[in-house]
């Protein structure tokens, strides 16, 4: 991932999501590996490089699987042909607020969006001089922390006069997801998914009971014939992983279409980490586009990616499935709005993984910290963590790639 021989930049992707709490998109975020912080003259540079790296060293539908991505556009780069080598139909062009919409500014606009993509206005605020590219653009970006709560009402009532769509950005709370919701916002930019509103209260329900019984068998070599008791005692259970098994390309011609069927043909292995990511598609009704689920996968696959860079695949193996699974498991707590603790006392987890879960102690935690610090493109925190780790950024670089590739192919999107 780089625009010469030398300089490497760290990728985030910040979720986007719709009033269905389903992930829309992800803003690309670029930050040079050489520096903690973003600075104004490397904007057009990062804007490139968001492009470049993304069609050469990563590729849209890697990065992307499906969803739209939003990618920062200074001056320069708006107005030159490199924008015209993206994915029309998957590219959201987001003006940065730092640009002048001018007549230049504006007529360019109109030749992209007769193009075909999709044009944002970023951290902008309400102007009458601005109605012409208003015409133009489809989204509309407020910063909710830079903008007065009373203005929030008057932000959308002025933009409901066109065909917009309203993103509330810097979303990080529950509450700042609802109050958003209430004012009309369309879209919702941030990690607020990823906090939940109890941690004390609510106990695991029945379902969710049987999926951590069915993970704790599948990691304690159980018969089969008693995980397929599991299955017929809980027939959600049974169609939510049929339903997800059935959904993945795993090179055979015949689908799988009973449970035993799917056991024996799957493999343990298999049918662990499916059982695993079903735990996020099956409790929640977005299915597999829970967020959450998206996370998960690419949080326990990076994981166990870096095991592997880490100790070599050949010896690796028990290892890798400990690390895959520690990052799974730490958005349980989440998913289920339950304290880690009681998650971890139903489940038979070696010291390194509780641990890890509970207070990201050892190599495991720190890998899990090292996952966590990447997703909310905290890079200033990263590196750090690199050298505890003992991985280096081009191992970073290339698991984090082979991640975001597995988790579209796994699910089909």
């Amino acid at each position: 991932m780089t625009t010469d021989s030398t300089e490497k930049f760290y990728l985030g992707r910040q979720p986007i999501l719709d009033r269905k709490q389903e992930i829309v998109g992800y803003e690309l975020l670029f930050r040079s590996a050489g520096r903690d912080y973003a600075e104004f003259e490397s904007y057009s540079h990062a804007s490139a490089s968001v492009i470049t790296s993304a069609l050469a060293s990563f590729g849209m539908q890697e990065v992307l699987g499906g969803k739209f991505g939003f990618i920062n556009v200074h001056l320069g780069l708006l107005l030159s042909e490199m924008l015209e080598l993206l994915p029309i139909g998957q590219s959201v062009l987001e003006l940065l607020e730092v640009i002048r919409l001018d007549d230049r500014v504006v007529e360019r606009c109109r030749e992209l969006k007769q193009l075909g993509f999709t044009l944002a206005l970023d951290d902008h605020e309400f102007c009458p001089e601005f109605v012409e590219i208003y015409n133009l653009v489809d989204i509309i970006k407020v910063d909710i922390l830079q903008t007065e709560a009373e203005r929030l009402p008057v932000i959308i009532e002025q933009f409901r006069r066109w065909p917009l769509k309203i993103l509330a950005e810097k979303v990080e709370t529950v509450e700042q997801f609802e109050a958003c919701y209430r004012l009309g916002f369309d879209l919702f930019q941030g990690y607020f998914f990823e906090r939940p509103v109890v941690l004390d209260k609510k106990r695991i329900d029945v379902s969710g009971m049987a999926m951590l019984k069915l993970l704790q068998q599948l990691t304690t070599d159980t018969a089969i014939d008693e995980i397929e008791q599991t299955f017929k005692a809980n027939p959600n259970l049974s169609y939510n992983l049929l339903r997800l098994v059935n959904s993945v390309a795993f090179g055979m011609c015949e689908k799988i279409k009973t449970l035993r069927h799917a056991i024996t043909m799957l493999g343990i292995n298999h049918l662990r980490r499916w059982v695993q990511l079903s735990l996020f598609a099956g409790n929640d009704s977005r299915g597999i586009n829970n967020p959450l689920l998206e996370m998960a996968a690419v949080r326990g696959r990076l994981m166990e990616l870096l095991t592997e860079q880490r100790w070599g695949k050949p010896a690796s193996g028990e290892q890798a499935d400990q690390a895959f699974m520690t990052g799974i498991l730490s958005l349980l707590d989440v998913l289920f709005e339950a304290p880690m603790g009681d998650i971890i006392a139903s489940l038979n987890l070696t010291d390194e993984v509780s641990l890890a879960l509970l207070y990201r102690e050892g190599w495991l935690g720190d890998l899990l910290s090292l996952a966590e610090r990447l997703e909310v493109t905290d890079f200033a925190a990263v590196e750090p963590l690199l050298g505890r780790c003992a991985i280096t950024l081009d191992q970073l670089l290339a698991a984090q790639l082979e991640a975001f590739s597995w988790r579209s192919t796994v699910m089909g999107q």
